[in-house]
């Protein structure tokens, strides 16, 4: 039997001769060339005014917290189908999440439902793109400028996506991505903040480099350099920058072959939603994607748990995703839901995430889609998908 695992880390054969120039090169804490080149790519593709490399996506939405001035009392709204750090980057500032319901199409958050959750102490709006698929990034900036609020960007999984012609991660004062190893660039640990405020870029340095003027120093601005704020140590090594640069010299390709297999997917499960077995990703024609995961909606709880036990009986692992954080121990803590949220609960009870890594040949799709459709007992009656 074949096992297919959930993710295998891809390498493009370049990191280990980037991280030995590092090495060689003598300069391995943060700041170094390679993380250099790495902020130059993601301002070239993006267009912000400043990136700054972090050591994780969470590490950059704590700095947007920081940096929107976000403190005790005020709210930020954002979903509930999220990962925790979206939600504590602004609870370790002492704010409130204010949740609110997804779409049922895209998993993002519903647009129509934030300004009806906006109060006198609201302070931000936080959209995920969730799947690598965009938010409605028009309608959010109209509610925004109505009421005078910040967009700070969760894009953690966004990198190489984009709406209405624009890069996700441009739409907001600031934004955050991941490099996380189950992304689909990836640095083993890794993000990046985007600030696309040329107002903000000053400051973002001094947060970054531990509350000092460091990068000014650097760059001969200054004859030394001193505490200034608050901040962290926010920086990735340059071993980790090294790995991340032989990555983002590929991100074309590497997206390309991730939607070659996430297509190969999606053609093979029309039948099985014809039939109404299940519902497979929407991808809305003003969005383009970058095939982060491919994952299935199924009928209910009880079918989603006898799915994922007979997927792994046939040696594929699939993964459910969030609890939904209104419903946490924390996020009754700390946050508040507006209104019911049902479709956030269907989503995390009916969600199934599919394999898809770089690496998967034909064999391991047909695998994975063989077994899904024994799963649900139905007959593969029509041509599997395949790679384009």
């Amino acid at each position: 039997m074949i096992e297919i695992p959930f993710n295998r880390p891809y390498t493009t054969g370049n990191e280990l001769g980037y991280i030995q120039q590092a090495i060689e090169g003598g300069h391995l804490s943060g700041g170094g060339p390679f993380s250099r080149r790495c902020c130059r790519w993601l301002e070239d593709r993006i267009g912000s005014a400043c990136a700054l490399l972090t050591h994780s996506c969470t590490g950059a939405l704590e700095l947007s917290a920081m940096l929107a001035e976000i403190g005790p009392g005020d709210e930020v709204i954002m979903p509930s189908f999220t990962f925790v750090s979206t939600a504590n980057a602004f609870v370790l500032r002492g704010a409130v999440p204010v949740f609110v319901d997804i779409r049922r199409d895209t998993l993002n958050i519903d647009e129509t439902a934030i300004e009806a959750a906006v109060t006198a102490r609201t302070k931000a709006i936080v959209p995920v793109h969730y799947a690598g698929v965009g938010c409605a990034m028009d309608e959010i900036a109209l509610v925004a400028e109505r009421h005078g609020l910040l967009v700070l960007e969760d894009a953690a999984q966004g990198l190489m996506s984009g709406f209405k012609g624009r890069p996700l991660g441009s739409f907001s004062q600031l934004a955050s991505v991941s490099f996380h190893e189950t992304k689909n660039v990836i640095a083993g640990e890794g993000g990046a903040l985007l600030v696309n405020d040329p107002g903000l870029v000053e400051r973002a340095e001094i947060l970054q480099e531990k509350g000092t003027n460091r990068q000014r120093f650097f760059r001969g601005q200054v004859d030394k350099y001193s505490w200034m704020d608050i901040g962290g140590s926010y920086p990735p090594s340059e071993i980790n920058a090294a790995f991340l640069w032989a990555q983002l010299e590929a991100a074309e390709s590497i997206t390309d072959r991730r939607l070659a297999i996430w297509q190969s997917y999606h053609d093979a499960f029309a039948a099985l939603e014809e039939s109404g077995r299940l519902r497979r990703p929407t991808v809305p024609a003003e969005c383009t994607h970058n095939a982060h995961m491919y994952y299935l909606v199924l009928r209910d709880l009880e079918t989603r748990t006898r799915f994922v036990t007979d997927l792994a009986a046939r040696g594929v692992q699939s993964v459910f995703h969030y609890v939904p954080l209104h419903t946490s121990n924390a996020g009754l803590r700390f946050g508040r839901a507006h209104g019911e949220l049902p479709v956030t609960v269907e989503a995390s009870d009916c969600l199934v995430r599919l394999p898809l890594w770089l690496g998967m040949d034909e064999a391991a799709i047909d695998c994975v889609v063989s077994a899904v459709y024994e799963a649900l007992g139905a007959p593969l009656a029509r041509d599997l998908g395949r790679l384009g």
